[in-house]
């Protein structure tokens, strides 16, 4: 016994001497690592994410010479996961000492409408009265932003105070352009319009936060986003998406008036997103 004894006080004395030295070796290597991402300004962040859109009921209406109809509550369905997904992809920079940045950020969203939907209509068709109602399917072929309901926004970001190294909270508000694949046909006509278009202004408010580990950020938002569509229907099928703008960029030059009339709605979504991108600060790339 007294053997085992000398054998084990020393160790029991070795461990408590140790034990301090890996707490306080734990603590410097997480206030090292809490030094290295927390945010400090002069970052530039790039990113993608993917998400789930909520899109509101909406009218659309549709004008051309001898013809003004409106189709009523349409419900709007996201899908965000059928093919082409929804997406986004975004690059923002934040100023050096201060807790204010702007973004970019393109949204690929998606509205896609149900097509047994009963829909109450009003109006005139080629100096025809419509009817009252009617199944949606039974009036278009294609009425749809599926391509998609794109926004391209310009915004501007703020940091709220309580954010800690490794979380950090934020808002943000922006505003620019809705460029949607425009798709739609009605029953009895020949001809559809299936192309990428500049329809009108669009607008977002964003919050969220961001969950930042070396060089890395993961972040979690939710989006309100309001997009005024006015869509010129060229009775054409489009291709790229420059080819499409630049086509309709001349006809605005010409000042022709689309062949088929003008659809015109407002989409209103709830939007929430998850993502991951890469930043860079000066803090960081000087770190071992």
């Amino acid at each position: 016994m007294m053997a085992f004894a000398a054998w084990a006080g020393p160790t029991l004395v070795a461990q408590d001497a140790i034990e301090p030295d890996q707490t306080e070796r734990h603590a410097a290597d997480r206030a090292e690592l809490a030094a290295r991402v927390r945010y400090t300004g002069g970052e530039t962040f790039i990113g993608a994410y993917g998400g789930a859109p909520y899109t509101y009921a909406s009218d659309v209406r549709i004008t051309k010479p001898g013809s003004d109809f409106t189709v009523h509550g349409i419900d709007w369905e996201g899908r965000p996961f059928d093919h082409p997904i929804y997406y986004g992809i975004r690059a923002a920079r934040w100023l050096t000492g201060s807790a204010v940045g702007g973004m970019i950020d393109f949204t690929h969203s998606k509205v896609y409408p149900p097509f047994d939907q009963q829909t109450k209509l009003s109006g005139t068709r080629d100096g025809q009265p419509l009817p009252s109602d009617t199944r949606l399917g039974d009036f278009f072929h294609k009425i749809e932003f599926t391509h998609g309901h794109n926004m391209l926004t310009l915004n501007g970001l703020v940091r709220l105070p309580f954010r800690t190294a490794f979380v950090s909270p934020y808002v943000g508000l922006g505003a620019g352009v809705s460029l949607p694949h425009t798709e739609v046909q009605l029953k009895g006509d020949s001809v559809r319009t299936y192309e990428y278009q500049y329809t009108g202004p669009a607008a977002q408010a964003v919050i969220g936060f961001e969950i930042r580990v070396p060089r890395l950020s993961y972040f979690v938002e939710y989006k309100f986003s309001f997009a005024d569509y006015r869509a010129p229907l060229q009775h054409r099928d489009g291709g790229w998406i420059g080819f499409d703008l630049f086509h309709q960029l001349q006809r605005w030059w010409s000042g022709r008036d689309p062949e088929g009339g003008w659809a015109t709605t407002k989409l209103v979504s709830h939007q929430v997103i998850s993502g991951m991108g890469y930043r860079t600060a000066p803090s960081i790339n000087a770190a071992p």
